[in-house]
């Protein structure tokens, strides 16, 4: 049985985190924001930890940007490091919510598409793109979930992976 609770899916990029969140019973994933990344102050972590707290979320998926043929990149580096930081983050607080890297090939790519197909202006894909890749991470874990993976992706950790140093 799946754990209950609020889902969160999370895009990271260079620039902006896309956020999306499921309901309480784990149906439908719905965008929720676009955060500014923060390499310096991780203002964008700070957030996130208090989305947490407010909307009582069980797991945070972050999306793993694997290579077409399934091998590591630098974002995938990325990925994992901002996936620990946020584990290390919540493990500073009270919140118990579980941290998993759930593979993402193609997200954004298809947020781009639907959006285009949604009539709206390429320029403006940029605003909410991450929102609509972050819904993408979610639904395909719903998905999962309903197909009877219980907890899909891999945990992640906050002493694992990388230096920590954000490099």
């Amino acid at each position: 049985m799946p754990r209950p609770g609020v889902l969160l899916g999370v895009d990271v990029g260079m620039a902006r985190v896309g956020v999306a969140a499921s309901d309480r019973h784990g149906v439908l994933a719905t965008p929720v924001k676009t955060l500014k990344r923060d390499l310096k102050k991780s203002s964008d972590i700070s957030m996130l930890v208090k989305l947490v707290q407010e909307r009582e979320v069980a797991q945070i998926f972050v999306g793993l940007p694997r290579s077409m043929s399934g091998g590591e990149t630098a974002s995938t580096t990325m990925a994992r490091d901002y996936a620990r930081d946020l584990a290390k983050a919540l493990a500073r607080t009270d919140v118990v919510a579980e941290v998993r890297l759930v593979d993402e090939r193609l997200t954004t790519v298809s947020a781009h598409r639907a959006l285009h197909q949604a009539g709206l202006d390429g320029r403006k894909h940029r605003a909410v793109v991450d929102q609509v890749a972050a819904v993408e991470i979610l639904q395909q874990v719903l998905e999962m979930r309903r197909n009877g993976q219980i907890d899909p992706g891999q945990l992640a950790k906050a002493h694992e992976y990388g230096s920590g140093d954000g490099s």
